[in-house]
């Protein structure tokens, strides 16, 4: 059942968006996963790098590809992928269960090693989290969620500085959204202030 604010009232009785409310792989990432906060270095090295490989693609092929991903990418383990050769990128080119992307795959090379490098001044996580706006959107209409923020920009302008490749700022918005920085979920949604990052509202 439709809602007139965007939501979709599933049988469970729980409104979702439209997004996440078909496909069962989609409603459990939805209702387990998505907008919940992300604190350490591997799990957000993890998001960072298939937010990057999402870009220009619907986030559905990444999640269905999401544990040949993280097999290829030696569960991404920014130590191991830093050191990633020439044969390793020939290998993740031939793989059909990964996207198969040499920009992408070089970018996630040089991410965790960007990574790494971000240890010597707190770290990745600390360093993400620092671009948490004052505020977060309260959308209660599918016209009302944002694309992109002022945060999500100056995410996306310091980690560049950094030397993280791939990371504009819409993929950046879409990564804070994910790992709760801020709270996109329609204001109807049951997931809204789920995260513990937010109040309710």
């Amino acid at each position: 059942m439709n809602s007139p604010t965007g939501v979709i009232i599933g049988e469970d009785g729980l409104a979702r968006p439209p997004w996440a409310a078909q496909d069962p792989l989609m409603r459990q990432y939805y209702d387990t996963e998505w907008g919940m906060p992300v604190r350490d270095e591997h799990g957000l090295f993890e998001r960072l790098s298939l937010e990057c490989f999402q870009s220009g693609l619907s986030w559905a092929t990444i999640l269905r590809k999401r544990e040949a991903f993280r097999a290829a990418f030696r569960q991404f383990d920014p130590d191991v992928v830093s050191a990633f050769g020439e044969k390793d990128v020939e290998r993740l080119m031939a793989d059909s269960g990964i996207v198969r992307n040499r920009a992408k795959i070089l970018a996630t090379i040089n991410n965790a090693a960007a990574t790494i490098a971000l240890r010597a001044d707190g770290g990745l996580v600390d360093f993400i989290w620092s671009f948490q706006p004052a505020e977060t959107p309260a959308p209660r209409t599918l016209a009302e969620i944002p694309t992109v923020s002022e945060a999500s920009t100056a995410l996306s302008k310091a980690l560049r500085k950094r030397g993280f490749a791939f990371v504009g700022p819409t993929t950046m918005h879409a990564l804070m959204e994910a790992t709760g920085m801020i709270d996109t979920h329609l204001v109807d949604s049951h997931r809204r202030g789920s995260s513990g990052v937010w109040q309710t509202r």
